[in-house]
């Protein structure tokens, strides 16, 4: 068997370096040879980069995590023309014998929006760092996005239909959950950039009850539908008996039944994860001060636009086999739900950014000055 390994840049899709190679029969027989292959190519394009920029770029050691993964996002961009029939003649064997589980309709889903979504962030944040600008909060949106799909595909290629074909190289995949962990970690690290509000107007905005700002209260009302919608879609895949989760997942998203597991993966970390985000969010609209909240609404704005992409796109692909297909008399409703459902976070995170004197930390001052107003 081939090295199996995960999604897109999180998976060893460096890895399908050497199926942009074929036909050459060699890369197909020996994982060894593909996993040693793609480093060495790899390696070699990180020197280039580092001669051609004098190293200036690398004070930033994001900048080579992005170069390397954007290289790795246009390999997955192939991956996902060629397995719809767009082209031919790169990948097909190393998808076949290395990573199967790519020709899913998740693997193709995750694929394309690596290849466009992931790679159009890569070429941004590079851009940014080359002009010594702050890319704090594209970083934040990729590393929610990129994290969540890391996460959904691992667990379904664990629990899920192909299992079975994961060989002991799937442990390479470790160094990519980590990258991005440390990535995070240095994107959060990173200084805000911080608005030009006084003391005088954050209290003033701090002091607004939430039925005094119109657009909160309905960011809250579509919070609650959200969660109120995730948790009976999680009950939906744990197999409540009850004749209303019972009738959806026959009639509204069977694809929630389908073995390769990704589609119940993914709604058990709405679930448990996404869910408990949702009453957090409540709670940062409703009281001022939560300073939290922007980051991690970008954050999680990308991580549900990745599977809300995901989702829909493997439900309706034509690589799902029939019975798990979306039922045609139902394409509308299931569209809107699941597009009301993925732009809800991007509402939320556009708010904290656009208008964050509400969510800054009060100041003394702006404490004093709210006491004197009172």
């Amino acid at each position: 068997k081939g090295v199996s390994s995960g999604p897109g840049e999180t998976g060893l899709h460096p890895l399908a370096v050497p199926g942009v190679l074929e036909p050459v029969p060699l890369f197909c027989s020996s994982p060894l040879v593909l996993m040693l292959t793609g480093v060495l190519v790899l390696a070699g394009l990180s020197s280039i980069i580092f001669f051609v920029s004098g190293g200036s770029h690398f004070q930033d050691p994001l900048f080579c995590v992005f170069v390397v993964f954007s290289f790795t996002s246009v390999v997955d961009l192939i991956i996902s023309l060629e397995e719809d029939g767009y082209i031919s003649g790169f990948v097909e064997v190393y998808v076949r014998e290395g990573e199967p589980y790519l020709r899913t309709a998740h693997g193709i889903m995750i694929c394309y929006w690596d290849g466009i979504i992931h790679y159009g962030l890569y070429l941004a944040m590079i851009a940014a760092i080359g002009q010594r600008k702050s890319y704090r909060n594209l970083g934040l949106f990729w590393l929610g996005s990129l994290m969540m799909s890391i996460v959904v595909f691992l667990l379904g290629n664990l629990i899920g239909k192909y299992s079975s074909d994961l060989s002991p190289a799937f442990l390479l995949n470790l160094p990519y959950v980590l990258i991005p962990i440390w990535a995070g970690v240095r994107l959060f690290q990173q200084p805000k950039a911080l608005p030009c509000l006084s003391p005088e107007k954050v209290a003033e905005e701090q002091r607004k009850r939430l039925y005094q700002r119109p657009q909160d209260m309905g960011l809250v009302l579509v919070l609650l539908l959200t969660a109120a919608f995730t948790f009976f879609r999680g009950m939906v895949v744990l197999d409540c008996p009850a004749d209303s989760c019972f009738e959806y997942i026959y009639q509204h998203e069977p694809y929630l039944r389908d073995p390769v597991a990704y589609p119940k993966v993914q709604m058990l970390i709405y679930m448990f994860y996404v869910l408990p985000f949702f009453c957090l969010c409540i709670y940062g609209l409703v009281l001022p001060g939560c300073s939290w909240l922007p980051d991690w609404s970008l954050v999680f704005a990308g991580a549900i636009a990745q599977a809300q992409f995901s989702h829909l796109g493997s439900s309706l692909h034509a690589r799902t086999p029939f019975p798990y297909q979306t039922p045609e008399d139902v394409w509308w409703s299931f569209l809107l739900t699941n597009v009301l459902y993925a732009l809800g976070p991007q509402l939320l995170a556009y708010r904290c950014l656009r208008c964050p004197a509400f969510f800054l930390p009060a100041t003394p001052a702006s404490l004093h000055v709210g006491k004197k107003h009172q």
